[in-house]
């Protein structure tokens, strides 16, 4: 079995990392990297009715530093020692001016397991018109510059069918909505 027999903290910010030794199970040891950046929560919330769903996008360092336009994401934030469900609806509020009714639980995965601890809790959320309570964009103080986008859900199929929908988390929820209520797709 692989153990961590060594770790040296680089940095402690935003995101700690690590410089780690592990030794595999024929005994070799390995530098491996780390990135704490703790546990976050996702949603994809939907209104069937209107038959749209609600994306945002935001200026990201890694995909500015590939060239490449934002992406469209599903709601999300660091759960900073709030219980998954009560923080994600603060991020509905704060990212997209929404407020959001009962949560279906998707999964809880690991994002990138080869150098990352996080693990992002997914849910599916219906919405309505009513339940856009504000704005949205992000909450004061963070920086975020959070665009907001209500998107056909046709549009969305199409994207996750097409490889458009290039975040992971979006991605998986997309697919999960898919499947899950097939009577939104005609």
């Amino acid at each position: 079995m692989a153990e961590i027999v060594a770790r040296r903290l680089v940095y402690d910010g935003w995101y700690k990392f690590w410089r780690l030794e592990v030794m595999l199970p024929d005994g070799m040891v390995v530098e491996r990297h780390l990135l704490d950046n703790g546990q976050a929560v996702a949603v994809l919330p939907y209104d069937a009715v209107r038959r749209v769903c609600m994306l945002v996008s935001q200026p990201r360092a890694a995909v500015l530093a590939a060239g490449e336009a934002p992406l469209l994401e599903a709601i999300a934030g660091n759960l900073d020692a709030m219980a998954p469900e009560a923080r994600i609806r603060e991020e509905a509020l704060e990212e997209g001016g929404l407020r959001l009714g009962p949560l279906e639980p998707v999964a809880n995965i690991w994002p990138i397991p080869p150098v990352s601890t996080e693990r992002v809790m997914l849910y599916l959320a219906k919405y309505s018109a009513a339940d856009r309570v504000a704005e949205g964009g992000g909450a004061d103080g963070e920086f975020e510059h959070i665009s907001v986008h209500e998107v056909s859900l046709d549009a969305l199929r199409a994207m996750a069918l097409a490889g458009d929908l290039t975040d992971a988390k979006t991605l998986v929820l997309a697919q999960a909505l898919l499947l899950r209520r097939p009577e939104l797709w005609g």
